[in-house]
């Protein structure tokens, strides 16, 4: 290799390390943090940017949604409950000169924010409303986490506790009063519809009571639907309303015949 040729390529190697230092691509999802000897420019992008070289330093800020797993806490609830709690937050960068300027690592930063917070929020709440309000808890650690990370730029727009694991004991138990429950809901519902049967048959009794021939009909349906059991034997009592007529005459009879023979 003669002298000029290694000085051409040092030459071209140079201007090469200096386009790839000088040009950046920025995505659409992205901006550029620009330094300039140490002293915060501001952020650029998306597009290309280009740098002073040797002067300026870049560092790339992702501002898409991230979502972040919080992992399982032991937490002891205000009733004296130990439970395992996890969560998943969603968050993303809204403003990338404060989450580059101001935190060291603002995804790190994030995660540990939300498993104190989390241990902390639910750690005053009672078991029950754990459970049944799960809604309010997600909102209040919602807050809660946006409002520590705001000074790094972080926008943390849902928070929702995903599992939550209880003791053995604390699992029967709460087997044994919904069990409970459900006993008492169908003792409930038995009275009451033995209440509702009992007024309808008194309201019956009171009408065929008013009506003796209603009754008379009923009581020739109810033969009815027992003859249509052909391995039945029916015994029929004859009603004494239709035969009062000839004890009637009978006694009649019996009477005036008495009165002769005197």
């Amino acid at each position: 290799m003669t002298p000029q040729f290694i000085v051409t390529l040092v030459v071209v190697l140079f201007v090469l390390t200096v386009l790839t230092s000088a040009i950046k691509i920025v995505q659409e999802y992205e901006r550029g943090v620009v330094f300039r000897l140490g002293r915060l420019v501001g952020a650029r992008g998306p597009g290309i940017i280009l740098l002073i070289p040797f002067v300026e330093r870049m560092t790339k800020v992702d501002l898409r949604t991230v979502t972040m797993d919080i992992p399982v806490q032991e937490v002891i609830t205000r009733d004296n409950v130990t439970i395992r709690v996890n969560a998943v937050a969603y968050f993303r960068v809204i403003d990338p000169n404060a989450a580059i300027v101001n935190v060291a690592d603002y995804i790190r930063a994030t995660s540990q924010i939300a498993q104190t917070t989390l241990r902390s929020v639910l750690g005053q709440a009672e078991l029950d409303e754990l459970l049944a309000e799960r809604e309010k808890i997600n909102r209040t650690l919602q807050t809660i986490i946006d409002e520590q990370t705001e000074p790094w730029g972080i926008k943390v727009s849902i928070v929702e506790v995903k599992d939550v694991e209880l003791p053995d004991i604390m699992q029967r138990a709460m087997a044994r009063q919904a069990e409970a429950e459900r006993e008492k809901r169908a003792k409930i519902i038995h009275a009451e519809g033995e209440f509702d049967a009992s007024q309808q048959l008194a309201a019956a009794a009171a009408i065929l009571n008013a009506q003796p021939a209603a009754l008379q009909l009923r009581f020739l349906q109810t033969l009815t639907e027992i003859a249509s059991e052909r391995n039945s034997t029916i015994l029929f009592p004859v009603p004494i309303d239709l035969i009062a007529p000839f004890l009637d005459q009978v006694g009649a009879k019996k009477t005036v015949a008495q009165g002769t023979g005197d």
